[in-house]
Parts: structure tokens; C-alpha cells; sequence
């Protein structure tokens, strides 16, 4: 907690009595009447309680890492509540200023503040994900409307926005860094964009929008965790596990027992499970219903239905955005996105549509061939897609992936993605044994420049339980800053659900987990690498559609050959990956690209008509699905990626903005090919461009006039094109 004037500011949050926050409350009441105001009066123990609550305390931790071992469920609610009042005094003593309003009194201070309510907000919200308690979930439904008021009464609040808005006035007289600008027009930009420059009744109507539909995205979410973890598909005859390889069914008579249900096979819908099921599996009817259950998840009647939550989320966001003044959701979202509108994204999905769909049917073809082989007089379905995909790979690259396991064991591909990084950055990560974890799986690693000086904590959790939430993801216990010369180190981590060590092997990743394992270490590195000034505009705090940028540019080293001889080795024997399996791995890379790649196209450009919605109405939402995937004319051999019922990042803050993959993958396959140029995948000078440009650069300047810094010129589509195969 930082503040510049108020002494009385200073002299409250001295106190740790009652007495103190009393003093507290007098203060913030003298505020003008519509300044932000506290929400909730703590109760005499709650007040008590603040001195041995965890997040009221510098911790005194390695790396200052969060105490999760003293974190009780119990304190995160007082935390919050607190941490709020003292954000509200943070903005009275921003209001209360008498000098006119500059940069140095007006803006850094705004950016600094919150700095208590960002410690609580980190450690739950991750927690919440990772690991996900049932009391955790209740808390999040009472803390998620709180947190929306307490940002609405900031951004709503006059007074400031006026102090925020003349300093933003006179922005072309002022000689503000490239940073300063950008932090200077973004915090302008969120006090329009969170309803500063609406009349009363628009605020109060934007104040409920916000509220509910916090709520309504995070009942999506738990419907979608219950439903995923409520599924097992059991196996009790060995005869209905042909074909699957023996890491699998090790992995499922984990599962059984895990169940209560030992000698029997368990497969679930998470990732390490139904993936190599539907490959593998030669009982085409069990695919059948794993599929099934995967894609009819929160779409099946009852309380986890997501249709109507889905449906309303859609409907809420038009009000929102009609009464902010934008034509659709997307407009809204994409204004503040390299993109810029709805007609940008549309016109990058439609240009690779054709010939991703034409590629498709072309798979279809060679799919069906084989499959007739088995099923006379029969059509290929969509569960029987990923099984003769195998097939014909196997027939037309002699590339079996069940062959290449044993090669990636998940800490040797972990630490063949830390050489990257060395070799790429000069940076090191070193396992730390003395900091604090959240749960027995997770390791920490200290990251150290060449010099040997501390960049940060890394944190890594890499294997699926029931709490946890689906995919991979990467977040901030701590974002990286500047205060005066003091550098404030971030704490960052990666979240996945990869495959669990399974009989006597260790934990052996499929192709996608080691491609996910390098991507999630990108988004690592442009949390962990950032040099910015202020928590705003440090990081991954960039546009949705460039954020992509550094976690796909790592993917493009993970099956270079070079890169490859570094980390892949045989769990077993230790030898390396031979090189006639490498060059399968090369020669197949565009294989099944079509069906990726129309998947993937098909859910960005669902996300976008439901956020393209001009009126503000509820509709069916298995009847819009239906009517967007027609209009497209997907095949039906293939689904979308995600359907409505279970599409997280189109109910979430990513809404209108999955289509962000492929326009980063466009940047990404640009980037890399300025490595491929010289000739040398660790280029000196390349990667210290990128570094500079990208990486440490955060958000301190516009997300195209950094890559034009690295590159030398905007991006061409031809690198995705070709390296899609298309």
C-alpha cells in the first residue's frame, strides 16, 4: 500500500485497532456523495481478525511468495472487504488533491493503487481455478458482485474521472514516454469504457448488467467443471480396450481405482483421457458415446444446462455495449484489440475458411477410403474421425504418436523448454525446494538472468484433479512493476492437464501436450521478462489478439530436430529420439491440418455471431448454434471446437475474442521465420529484437508498432498459410 498525501491516509492505516478502521470509515464519509463508498460494515471479530489475516502482512516468504499454507478459506472474504475500503481511500487521496490534476498526481498514483485488493484477487481467483473447493466456488458467488460494484463505483465515480479526463485533454502538451502515453490513453479509455460518460440512470443500468453477468460466468463455469468431472465411461471387459496403448489403460485403471471401482477401466472427459481414447480405440461404439458425452456436456436439461445462461450472457453484453454506445459486443471488445472491429476479424476467418474447409473435405476423402475398409456400405462419423486419421498417418508417414511418448517425459520436455530459453534469452530456471505451493504437484522454479540477478518466481502445475478447471493457462501471483529503482519481481504460473505418470512410467506427453507445454511457457516469458513501470501496462496486459503472439512463437521450436536432440529422450533407456523418427515428425506437420484448422475457425466464428448480435433479446441457443454452423457449412464429420454449452472463453472475458489464435498465429509464423532467415534457430541478435521488442515491452506501446520494432514491417498471412498447408 502506497499513498502520497493524505497524512491522515497514512496515520489510519498505521492502526490496527478498531479505533483505526473506525477512523477509516469517518474519513471516506467525508467524500463527496457519489464518491466510491464501502459495501460492507466488518463486524467487531472481522475487524479483529485483519491482524492475523495473511494478506494483511508484508510476507515475509522466499521471493515473497503467497503463505498458502497460513491462507484459510476464511480469510479471503475479510481480505477482499478490506482491501477494498483501502483502494477507495487510495482514490480519495487522488480526489482530495487540491493541485491540478497532472500525470504525476493523478495518473501514476491511480495506477499504483489497488495493490492489497490485486495480493487477495490473485491468490483466490488462481486458486479458484486451480484447485477449485466447493467452499471456494460459494465465496467466488458472494466475492465476483462484490468486486464488479467496487470497479463500477471507481470508474462511475466523477470526481476522479474529471481529474483523469483533464490530464487527458492536454496529452499533446505534455512529454510523457511512449509508456506514460499509453498508461495515460488506456486509463482514459476504461473510465469511458466502464460508463464515466453516462447519465445516472445509464450507470445504475451498467452497474446491474456488470454484476449479473459476473455471476452468470461463473455459474457457467462450474456447471461445465460439474458436468465434466460428473462423466465416467466404464470399462469392465479387456476385450473393449483394443487397440489403446498400454499408458492408457494404465492410466484408466488409475482412474477405476481412484473411483472405488479397482480391476475396471475408467476414461473421463478430460484432456489425458478421451484424446487418446478417440484415436486409438478400436470399439468405434464406445468412441461414440465418449464423444457424445464430451460435446452434449452442459446441454442436457436440469441445473448444469448452460443453454439459457449462455443465451442471456449474450443478450446482457448487446444492452452493455448499446448503452456504451457500440454497435455489437465485438465492437466493444475489439475497439481496444489490434483488430479494431468486427469487419478485421471476420475478414481474416472468412480469407482462411475455404481453403481450411476444402483441405477438410479433402481428409474426409482419404478418411473414408480406409474407414470403408472396415465398415462396408457406412460414412465416416465424427467419432471415428481422430482413429483413422492415425491410421493414415501411420500408412502415409510410418509416424505412429504412441511411438514417440516414451521420448517425452514430461521433465525432460520441461527442461528441454527451459533450454529454449537459455539458449534463446540467457535465462535460467533453477527448482527452488523452500517456497510455499498451493498443492503437493506444483514445483517453483527461481528465474535468474545470465548475470545471475533474479527475475522471478515461475510456478508449475501440470496434471488434471477433479477441482481443477479444463485446458492450460498461464496467470500472475504477482505482476511485475516498478517502484522508484525497485523492481518488483513477478510470481507467474503455468496451469495444464496433462497425462499422469501411469504404471511403473513417468508422466509421457502426447504431441499437443508437449506443443501446450512450450506455449504456456511463452505467455511464462512475457510475464516474467516484462520491464515496464506500472502494473497497467506491464506483461501480458496487452491486446487480446497480440497476447497470443509469445506463448505461438514457442510452439514453433518444440519439434525442430535441433531442439528435439536437447530434450528427447527415451524414459527408459536415456537415448535420444532418433533421427528417422524426427524427420516422420517434420514430414507430418501439416498433416490433418484441414480438420484443425476448420474446428478451430468454426468456434472463432461461432464466438463471433454471438457477439455480433444487434438486439438486445434472448434466442435459442441450440437453435442459433445450429443456424451459425449451417450458415458456415461445416461438415459434419467434424464439430466445432466448442460448442455453446461448453465454450468457456466466449462466456468469459475472452468472449468475441477466440479468433485471437489464429490472427496471433499469423504474427507468430511471420516472427519465426525472421529466425529461419538467419539460418540459426537461437539467433543472437534475433532473439535479443525479440526480447527487447516484445517481451520486456509489455503493453508500453501500440501491439503493431512493436512487432513492425522486431520485424521491420507488419505481418504477411503467406507464414500461416504454409505452415498450415494450406
Amino acid at each position: 500500500m502506497r499513498f502520497s498525501r493524505f497524512s491522515v491516509v497514512l496515520a489510519i492505516l498505521a492502526a490496527s485497532s478498531t479505533q483505526g478502521r473506525s477512523q477509516l470509515r469517518e474519513f471516506l464519509n467525508q467524500d463527496s456523495s457519489n464518491a466510491p463508498k464501502s459495501q460492507v460494515q466488518i463486524a467487531p471479530k472481522v475487524r479483529e481478525a485483519m491482524d492475523s489475516n495473511p494478506f494483511m502482512r508484508r510476507w515475509e516468504t522466499p521471493f515473497g511468495a503467497p503463505p498458502f499454507n497460513e491462507i484459510k478459506e476464511t480469510d479471503y472474504l475479510p481480505a477482499f472487504r478490506y482491501a477494498m475500503d483501502i483502494n477507495i481511500c487510495e482514490i480519495a487521496d487522488i480526489t482530495h488533491n487540491k493541485a491540478r490534476a497532472s500525470f504525476a498526481n493523478t495518473i501514476i498514483p491511480l495506477a499504483k493503487s489497488g495493490e492489497l485488493l490485486s495480493k487477495a484477487r490473485n491468490v483466490f481467483m488462481n486458486l479458484l481455478d486451480a484447485e477449485g473447493a466447493p467452499n471456494m466456488q460459494k465465496l467466488a458467488e458472494e466475492i465476483a458482485p462484490m468486486l464488479s460494484a467496487h470497479e463500477d463505483s471507481i470508474y462511475q465515480y466523477d470526481a476522479l474521472f474529471q481529474r483523469v479526463k483533464s490530464v487527458y485533454d492536454k496529452r499533446g502538451g505534455l512529454k510523457l514516454s511512449n509508456e506514460e502515453s499509453m498508461l495515460l490513453s488506456d486509463s482514459y479509455r476504461r473510465f469511458t469504457r466502464g460508463g464515466a460518460l453516462l447519465d445516472e440512470s445509464g450507470k445504475a443500468r451498467l452497474r446491474e448488467l456488470n454484476s449479473e453477468m459476473s455471476l452468470l460466468s461463473l455459474k457457467f463455469s462450474d456447471n461445465l467443471l460439474k458436468e465434466t468431472n460428473a462423466f465416467g465411461l466404464t470399462v469392465d471387459s479387456r476385450d473393449d480396450l483394443k487397440g489403446l496403448p498400454e499408458s492408457v489403460i494404465a492410466a484408466a485403471a488409475d482412474e477405476a481405482s481412484n473411483r472405488g471401482l479397482s480391476g475396471k477401466w475408467v476414461f473421463t472427459l478430460k484432456s489425458p483421457s478421451i484424446w487418446p481414447f478417440l484415436q486409438y480405440s478400436q470399439n468405434r461404439e464406445l468412441r461414440r458415446q465418449l464423444l457424445t458425452a464430451y460435446s452434449e456436456r452442459c446441454n442436457n436439461g436440469g441445473e448444469t444446462d448452460n443453454k439459457a445462461i449462455m443465451s442471456r450472457i449474450a443478450r446482457l453484453r448487446v444492452e452493455k455495449a448499446r448503452l456504451l454506445g457500440y454497435k455489437t459486443w465485438a465492437h466493444y471488445q475489439q475497439e481496444v484489440a489490434m483488430a479494431q472491429n468486427p469487419s478485421g476479424v471476420y475478414g481474416l476467418l472468412n480469407q482462411l475458411w475455404p481453403a481450411a474447409l476444402k483441405k477438410a473435405k479433402e481428409e474426409r476423402a482419404d478418411l473414408q477410403d480406409m474407414f470403408e475398409n472396415d465398415c462396408p456400405g457406412e460414412n465416416l462419423q465424427a467419432w471415428d474421425w481422430r482413429y483413422y486419421a492415425e491410421k493414415v498417418k501411420k500408412a502415409r508417414y510410418d509416424l505412429d504418436e504412441e511411438e514417440l511418448r516414451p521420448y517425452f517425459s514430461l521433465d525432460n520436455v520441461r527442461s528441454g523448454a527451459f533450454e529454449v530459453c537459455r539458449k534463446l534469452y540467457g535465462i535460467t530456471f533453477k527448482e527452488v525446494k523452500n517456497v510455499p505451493v498451493y498443492h503437493g504437484e506444483v514445483r517453483a522454479f527461481e528465474v535468474a538472468d545470465a548475470s545471475g540477478d533474479l527475475i522471478g518466481l515461475f510456478y508449475v502445475d501440470y496434471h488434471p484433479r477433479p477441482g481443477k478447471r479444463g485446458g492450460a493457462w498461464m496467470s500472475n501471483f504477482r505482476e511485475q512493476w516498478r517502484e522508484g529503482k525497485e523492481n518488483i519481481r513477478p510470481i507467474v504460473v503455468n496451469v495444464g492437464n496433462f497425462s499422469r505418470p501411469a504404471g511403473e512410467a513417468p508422466a509421457l506427453l502426447t504431441m499437443d501436450e508437449v506443443e501446450t507445454l512450450f506455449h504456456e511457457l511463452g505467455h511464462a516469458l512475457h510475464g516474467l521478462l516484462s520491464q515496464c513501470a506500472y502494473r497497467p501496462t506491464s506483461g501480458t496486459n496487452v491486446p487480446i489478439d497480440f497476447v497470443e503472439l509469445p506463448s505461438q512463437i514457442m510452439e514453433n521450436w518444440a519439434f525442430e530436430p535441433e531442439v528435439l536432440s536437447i530434450y528427447a529422450r527415451h524414459w527408459k533407456t536415456g537415448e535420444t529420439m532418433p533421427r528417422t523418427l524426427m524427420d516422420k515428425i517434420v514430414r507430418a506437420q501439416t498433416f490433418n491440418q484441414g480438420f484443425a484448422t476448420t474446428e478451430y475457425l468454426a468456434a472463432a466464428l461461432l464466438d463471433m455471431d454471438w457477439h455480433t448480435m444487434t438486439e438486445a433479446r434472448e434466442v435459442d441457443a441450440a437453435a442459433f448454434e445450429k443456424q451459425s454452423l449451417e450458415k458456415m457449412g461445416l461438415i459434419p464429420e467434424i464439430l466445432s471446437r466448442y460448442r455453446s454449452t461448453y465454450f468457456l472463453h466466449s462466456a468469459s472475458d475472452y468472449s468475441a475474442g477466440y479468433y485471437s489464435y489464429i490472427w496471433s498465429e499469423v504474427l507468430d509464423s511471420d516472427a519465426f521465420q525472421a529466425f529461419k532467415e538467419k539460418g540459426n534457430l537461437f539467433h543472437p541478435a534475433t532473439a535479443k529484437s525479440f526480447r527487447t521488442n516484445i517481451l520486456e515491452a509489455g503493453g508500453s506501446r501500440p501491439a503493431m508498432e512493436l512487432y513492425k520494432s522486431f520485424r521491420g514491417a507488419e505481418p504477411k498471412v503467406d507464414g500461416l498459410l504454409k505452415k498450415r498447408g494450406l
